[in-house]
């Protein structure tokens, strides 16, 4: 699949509408990986005039300034502003919500001014015009799915409605756990915790929501952050049910349902 690069559209003298962020999980880790190459392909699918940095990209620095480190922060993310105004970017698409979080939020203080967009609003927006169409009947019709709120896209960003909007394109049936929106359960990844040992306690706490996300009856457990993913997939696979729950990305799920 031809991913096009900034700097080859550079070299050509065009320049992308949009920069696809595609981060540190959607870039190493394989199970991420298939989220960006199912948001890659409804980028193609809806001809979207778009690039990504390449090997230009580093960490937005979230993670270690989470984890305290201000310094190497600061370092990160300089490097990465000079970079998307060296291609004078001006809007920026991201999978991740940690990602979206920082650049939206915590750049601008840096002097890196982009508008930043969440894919789960994008993909809102390319059904909503027309650029993208689902097929009828398609392939969730009639499961049912619960949607798991990301702490960064939800509370941080107050960005629930988008979400929930393309699910329900999908004519599945949408079940929303006890804990959801404002009140949602964090899936146990965020401010850095995805790369250490969590502290001692009773249980687990990516484990305790994913037995409410069962708990819904649900066929499907919907993600919209390469964190919570990961972290639902694990008590998925610890209670057992991976034969009969999927976690799945609200962009994978877009691209299986896609018409022809």
């Amino acid at each position: 699949m031809h991913v096009p690069t900034a700097a080859e559209l550079l070299a050509n003298g065009q320049q992308p509408d949009i920069l696809f962020w595609v981060g540190c999980a959607g870039s190493f880790d394989q199970r991420a990986q298939k989220i960006t190459k199912a948001f890659a392909t409804i980028l193609h699918k809806a001809g979207i005039n778009y690039a990504i940095l390449g090997k230009e990209e580093m960490c937005t620095g979230d993670p270690v300034r989470r984890a305290g480190n201000e310094f190497m922060f600061q370092m990160m993310a300089y490097q990465n502003i000079q970079t998307l105004n060296n291609y004078q970017v001006k809007k920026v698409v991201t999978a991740c919500p940690h990602c979206f979080n920082i650049l939206k939020n915590e750049y601008p203080a840096l002097g890196g001014h982009y508008e930043v967009i969440h894919h789960t609003v994008f993909l809102q927006q390319l059904i909503d015009s027309g650029k993208i169409r689902l097929k009828e009947g398609g392939t969730f019709k009639g499961r049912r799915i619960t949607y798991h709120d990301s702490c960064y896209l939800g509370r941080a960003n107050d960005i629930y409605e988008a979400p929930r909007k393309v699910l329900e394109t999908l004519d599945a049936e949408l079940v929303e756990m006890k804990r959801c929106r404002s009140t949602g359960l964090c899936c146990g990844a965020g401010g850095a915790q995805m790369f250490k040992e969590e502290e001692k306690g009773n249980t687990r706490i990516n484990f305790e929501r994913t037995h409410e996300a069962i708990a819904t009856g649900s066929e499907v457990i919907a993600a919209a952050c390469p964190f919570c993913n990961t972290m639902l997939t694990d008590g998925v696979k610890n209670s057992e049910k991976e034969e009969t729950v999927k976690v799945m990305d609200v962009a994978e799920l877009v691209a299986a349902s896609l018409a022809d």
